[in-house]
């Protein structure tokens, strides 16, 4: 055994070696770059941005024909203001041109403007505003109908949504909320977070005059915020679907327009943890949106074929084939009017063709979608990519680390770039290929030259840490130098000394040592001699296997003819150590062993580090072994066989029935069996009646005839108990007996489930 200071220089040596200065630099920067990231500053929003724009002008979304858009525009253009004058008309001018669509057949009506305040051609403003008037006149002219009543007689019979806008300021603005409500809130879980706290919050809502916004509080109107909240650089990015102004939820212009379209009382927001997931329209209309109920639409270039001139729909010029069933958005592209915005595929474009995209996005289910987890997504990235080059290039050197980055980077830039061309989803490459190159880089400055002497220094010694069999394998072959190992399928064994605590107490430190080679011996001779591996001493524990790395047809057969053979070892090992104990003058106590083994698929091969590896084995198939031999003492056995090994040899040796058990660490239950000795055993009636005795109990315990199964039992332990029994093996059936027993009082009292299969799960290894 190590001193305490042989270990404490291993200690330190391994630190000194994971935690050099470059890894710690490489740590350190690796940090910065994640708190960067989740800070999220406006350079690396704006660099993320520019990216997904990239995207965008690679590829475009397709312009849909006339026929296919569900949108067209209603375009307040130059030559119609030069015809009719300047904006704003008079009501009576706008509302003939609603009713002018609604002739044509349009679907329906969206305004991209608001009508803030009263028209300033009422007769009764014209009557205040000309000087000398009489007053009989004056009472004539206010008693004349308005223009602003004329709007919302074709307001209260059309599905015309009238547009809101949000302002980032507080203005004393009327607080009183509309009367109809358009959108609800379903939240997915109870942590979801409310809406009203995730939305965009605005201080202040222009909204139309009060006739106007009743009159389209009928079951065909709506109003809707038209608003647009470009990035910094002034592109407009996302769409917002709705606002929260003075606690009540606005739906944006273009899903008020689509809830109308369809004929829906209300629109659906629903909510998640992280916030708002997604705005639903209607069954098929939904828009997957980030956490604050924006989506991200695919823009298109700007097409003008959809465009239509008001002066046309107002002299009736306008052609109806382009207006039938469409969703006509009113707005402008006069540069006077102020209304120009910038999208990722078009610098100058009117705020209105914004809208109209978000429709033709709607309807064709083309939205772009950045998922509330991207982030963290993208965070992960980062982390396990920095975590590689801090591992790898002090490891690897700086040249293979590079063609791990160019793999990471390509692989980063490709995923992003075939996300958003198959399925439109926005994934972030360049923020952490970035900063994977910066670690590279770094640590590639400053522990190249230092590092690469040391691996040669360590190539050249790696032979002192191998066994001289391997070293002459590889001699033979350099490739063997490798980590890495075979699937193969392979029979494993555990073989553990019971009380072997007490029996330690007995010896000092070279006393103790003799005697475990003494056991060790004689029991590793017999694997030896049956084509069997050690694997490795663990104390008093001895792992082997079989089938590698020769192979063994009969390895399964080789296995359990192995375990027999060490118990038969057991004898006389016995009788010389208790020969010993009388002679020093010491108390015996025989040494005895439990044996558990189980085959099935094992990745066998150099396991470990560059530095150093053994030839070992590794898989679900050991991790079983080894609990089956921890529970040999549990059912008084010498020798507890998984299934795939009795299924190979119950011809041929003589097994029983132990249970279907659930070991720990598995989840699903594992039919277990007991070895009990060999083909002369296995054909002796006396046995043959004691297995079948066995096999019955087992299923009529399964099939909870408690009562029945218990006298089985009874007869068993009597069996067991015969002098004549023909078992050599101390194997004790009164120790499986009583463990029968007490379960079966405990299921009378608390019954298993209607469903249960007789599977018990084992409570210790």
């Amino acid at each position: 055994m190590k001193s305490h200071n042989e270990q404490k220089k291993i200690a330190m040596k391994f630190l000194k070696r994971a935690f050099s200065f470059d890894r710690l630099v490489g740590l350190v920067l690796l940090a910065v770059f994640l708190v960067v990231f989740w800070l999220n500053p406006y350079p690396v929003e704006f660099a993320r941005n520019k990216m997904f724009d990239f995207y965008q002008v690679l590829k475009p979304r397709p312009i849909p024909s006339l026929e296919k858009s569900p949108a067209i525009i209603i375009d307040l253009d130059e030559e119609s203001l030069n015809e009719f004058g300047q904006w704003p008309w008079p009501r009576n001018i706008v509302a003939d041109m609603v009713r002018n669509l609604f002739v044509m057949g349009v679907g329906v009506v969206g305004f991209d403007m608001v009508f803030a305040e009263p028209d300033r051609m009422n007769p009764v403003v014209i009557a205040d505003s000309i000087a000398g008037i009489d007053d009989e006149t004056k009472a004539k002219l206010a008693k004349l109908s308005g223009n602003d009543e004329a709007f919302a007689d074709i307001l209260k019979q059309t599905r015309v949504v009238l547009g809101q806008a949000a302002y980032w300021e507080e203005l004393n603005t009327k607080k009183d909320p509309p009367a109809k409500k358009s959108v609800s809130i379903r939240k997915l879980k109870k942590n979801s977070i409310d809406p009203l706290k995730s939305l965009p919050n605005v201080p202040s809502l222009v909204r139309n005059i009060s006739i106007l916004e009743q009159a389209t509080i009928h079951k065909f109107g709506g109003q809707g915020i038209f608003s647009l909240v470009p990035e910094t650089d002034g592109i407009v990015r996302r769409y917002p679907t709705a606002f929260v102004y003075d606690g009540n939820i606005y739906p944006s212009l273009s899903v008020e327009v689509l809830r109308l379209a369809v004929g829906r009382p209300t629109t659906l927001i629903t909510t998640g943890p992280l916030g708002v997931i997604e705005f639903a329209v209607s069954k098929d209309l939904r828009f997957p949106t980030d956490k604050i109920g924006r989506v991200y639409p695919y823009f298109s270039h700007r097409d003008t074929a959809k465009y239509i001139p008001a002066r046309d729909v107002l002299n009736g010029t306008a052609d109806p084939d382009m207006i039938k069933g469409k969703l006509a958005l009113i707005g402008t592209s006069a540069v006077g009017l102020l209304d120009i915005r910038a999208i990722p595929t078009e610098g100058i474009i009117p705020g209105v063709e914004v809208h109209a995209q978000v429709l033709e996005n709607a309807v064709e289910k083309s939205f772009l979608v950045r998922p509330n987890y991207a982030d963290a997504v993208e965070l992960f990235f980062i982390l396990i990519g920095g975590l590689l080059m801090i591992i790898l290039v002090p490891w690897v050197g700086a040249k293979w680390a590079l063609l791990v980055f160019v793999v990471i980077a390509a692989s980063a830039a490709g995923t992003s770039w075939h996300l958003f061309d198959q399925y439109r989803m926005l994934f972030d490459a360049a923020f952490a290929v970035g900063s994977i190159l910066l670690l590279y880089t770094t640590l590639t400055f400053t522990g190249y030259a230092r590092e690469e002497a040391q691996r040669r220094q360590t190539r050249d010694a790696f032979s002192k840490y191998l066994s001289p069999d391997m070293v002459a394998k590889v001699a033979d072959n350099p490739d063997e130098l490798k980590l890495g190992g075979d699937l193969r399928e392979m029979t494993l064994l555990f073989c553990d000394v019971r009380g072997f605590t007490t029996i330690s107490e007995q010896f000092d430190a070279v006393g103790l040592t003799s005697l475990i080679n003494k056991l060790l011996t004689p029991l590793t001779n017999v694997i030896l001699e049956r084509q069997g591996t050690v694997d490795k001493y663990m104390g008093d524990c001895i792992m082997a296997f079989w089938n590698a790395p020769l192979d063994d047809e009969d390895h399964m057969y080789n296995g359990c003819t192995s375990a027999l053979a060490m118990l038969a070892e057991m004898g006389p090992l016995n009788d010389r150590l208790e020969i010993e104990a009388r002679e020093e003058g010491r108390k015996h106590i025989p040494l005895k062993v439990g044996l558990g083994l189980n085959s099935g698929p094992c990745v066998v091969g150099n396991m470990g580090s560059d530095m150093r590896f053994d030839y070992s084995v590794l898989g679900d198939t050991v991790n079983l072994a080894a609990r089956l031999e921890g529970q040999s003492k549990s059912y008084g056995m010498n020798v507890v066989l998984g299934p795939s090994i009795n299924e190979n040899v119950r011809d041929r040796l003589a097994t029983i029935d132990l249970d279907f058990i659930q070991v720990k660490g598995k989840t699903s239950g594992t039919y277990i069996y007991g070895l009990m000795g060999d083909a002369e055993l296995m054909n002796d009636p006396a046995f043959i009646t004691v297995q079948d005795k066995i096999h019955t109990a087992m299923e009529t315990y399964r099939a909870q005839r408690w009562d029945e199964a218990t006298e089985m039992f009874k007869e068993i332990r009597t069996l067991g108990n015969d002098e004549n029994r023909p078992w050599k093996l101390e194997i004790n059936l009164d120790v499986l007996c009583d463990l029968y027993e007490e379960r079966i009082a405990e299921y009378k009292v608390n019954p298993p489930a209607a469903d249960w299969d007789g599977v018990f799960i084992a409570t210790t290894k």
